[in-house]
C-alpha cells in the first residue's frame, strides 16, 4: 500500500473491508493511540491489549466514522481512550482466561490453515508457538492451555505476551492480520 495515501483514501478503503488500509492507518496512528492508552492505563501489558482492541473496534465501527464531524484520528483517539478507561474500570481482561464452557468440545480439530501469515507463526521459539496455537487457533483458555504445557499459569501467560511483543515488533501488519483472522473465525 502505498505511504503516500492520505486519511480520506485509507477510510474509503477501509470501509470497503480492505484489511490492507486498516495496516496503514495501524502503522500510521499506533504509535499515537499507544501513547495515549499507556497514559491512561499505566501498564504495556494493559496498553498493548487496549491498543489490538481498539484497532478491532475500529474495524468493525468504521462506518459510524462522519469525516464531517472531525478528523480521523480523533475519532480514533475517541475510541481508544474510552477503550482504555473501560478496561481500568472493568479489569476482567481484554482476553478470555476463564472457561465459559460456551462450546461442547467433540475433539475435532479444525484444519490448520495459517497460510495468511506466511510463515510468520514459524519463526517463533517452539513454545510460543505452541502458546499462540493453543490459545488462537484451539480456543483454549489461558488455564486450560498451561495445564496442556504443562506449565506454570504464570509462565504460560509470559509465553503469550512474549509471543505477541515478538511478533508485534518483527510484524506489526502479521499481528494484525492474526488478530483479525481469530476475530473474524470467532464471530463467523
Amino acid at each position: 500500500m502505498a505511504a503516500s495515501l492520505n486519511d480520506t483514501q485509507f477510510i474509503t478503503r477501509l470501509q470497503q473491508g480492505d484489511k490492507q488500509a486498516l495496516f496503514g492507518l495501524y502503522d500510521k496512528y499506533s504509535g499515537a493511540l499507544y501513547g495515549v492508552i499507556l497514559r491512561v492505563c499505566n501498564r504495556e501489558d494493559v496498553a498493548q491489549d487496549v491498543l489490538q482492541e481498539s484497532f478491532l473496534k475500529i474495524w468493525r465501527n468504521i462506518d459510524q466514522y462522519d469525516a464531517s464531524k472531525g478528523k480521523f484520528y480523533t475519532w480514533a483517539y475517541r475510541i481508544a481512550k474510552n477503550t482504555a478507561l473501560n478496561a481500568l474500570r472493568n479489569p476482567a481482561p481484554l482476553i478470555q482466561t476463564d472457561d465459559l464452557s460456551v462450546y461442547d468440545d467433540t475433539g475435532e480439530e479444525l484444519p490448520k490453515d495459517y497460510s495468511e501469515l506466511n510463515g510468520v507463526l514459524k519463526n517463533l521459539e517452539p513454545h510460543h508457538q505452541r502458546a499462540i496455537e493453543l490459545v488462537y487457533f484451539k480456543g483454549l483458555t489461558h488455564r486450560e492451555a498451561h495445564e496442556e504445557m504443562n506449565v506454570p499459569l504464570g509462565t504460560f501467560k509470559s509465553y503469550v505476551r512474549q509471543a505477541l511483543t515478538q511478533l508485534k515488533q518483527k510484524y506489526p501488519q502479521e499481528l494484525l492480520l492474526l488478530l483479525l483472522y481469530v476475530e473474524f473465525i470467532g464471530h463467523g
